[in-house]
């Protein structure tokens, strides 16, 4: 089967595209998604992203982490809004699904601004903040994440929740508001140049830890700059949104 797909980044955070509304990429095949994913060997991405048709939203995303194990991801759904758009499928503002449910999102400029699930359930734990938006999130504050040891500290956490495990984010405090991240993603298996749901899970734990006051947030990652801002009533964040940019790469064929 010859694949046409497209290339995209958020920030660094990097996916391999799909045009499925005609439903003929063999998605239950994890193998040809690792092979896509894989670096040396087929395109290379931290991800693939199906568009597939959906009866009640204009689109549907379909996310698999480089391993093929499905979830939610918050740059990765900007870049299916930028998709979307490059396909005519929407032109400035959309509604769209997700494993995790419905989602809003606006896009100008290739600025895309994505509203996020509510956020309600968050963990204190003796150094760290668990919180789930949309995927699993362990939120830690370092003093120098320049010499911190990422990947071999995101890894032990990582395998230190129940099944499926989180993602690991370890933060340094810039100023009021600004909090540089860095993260370990789960399914990856390694840390990436950005993580949208993990900036959000900062956000909101810095937050809840009162570590901030202010309800938007600045977030410089490995790959550039995020942001997120969001609404707190009694414990509950809601009007959650994601924004940053999504760029298209390139388009190509590959023989699967």
């Amino acid at each position: 089967m010859n694949l046409v797909f497209y290339k995209y980044q958020g920030t660094g955070n990097d996916f391999v595209m799909i045009d499925n509304r005609t439903k003929t990429f063999p998605k239950q095949n994890t193998d040809i998604i690792s092979h896509l994913c894989d670096r040396h060997f087929g395109v290379g991405a931290d991800g693939v992203i199906l568009i597939e048709n959906h009866h009640e939203y204009d689109f549907e995303m379909i996310y698999f982490n480089a391993d093929g194990s499905q979830t939610f991801c918050g740059n990765g759904g900007r870049c299916a809004v930028a998709f979307a758009k490059k396909l005519d499928i929407i032109v400035d503002k959309t509604d769209f699904l997700a494993v995790d449910g419905s989602h809003y999102a606006e896009i100008n400029k290739g600025i895309v601004s994505l509203k996020m699930i509510d956020v309600e359930e968050i963990t204190m734990k003796k150094d760290a903040v668990f919180a789930y938006t949309g995927t699993q999130h362990h939120v830690e504050l370092v003093d120098n994440l320049d010499t911190f040891p990422v990947f071999e500290t995101g890894k032990q956490i990582r395998y230190s929740y129940d099944d499926p495990g989180s993602n690991v984010n370890f933060v340094q405090q810039i100023d009021e508001e600004t909090f540089r991240v860095r993260t370990y993603e789960k399914g990856v298996e390694n840390e990436t140049l950005a993580c949208g749901t993990g900036v959000t899970a900062v956000a909101i734990a810095m937050h809840k830890t009162l570590k901030t006051k202010s309800n938007s947030i600045s977030l410089p990652v490995e790959g550039g700059h995020l942001a997120v801002s969001f609404t707190e009533n009694d414990g509950k964040y809601t009007n959650v949104f994601l924004k940053g940019p999504a760029k298209f790469v390139f388009e190509g064929r590959i023989e699967i």
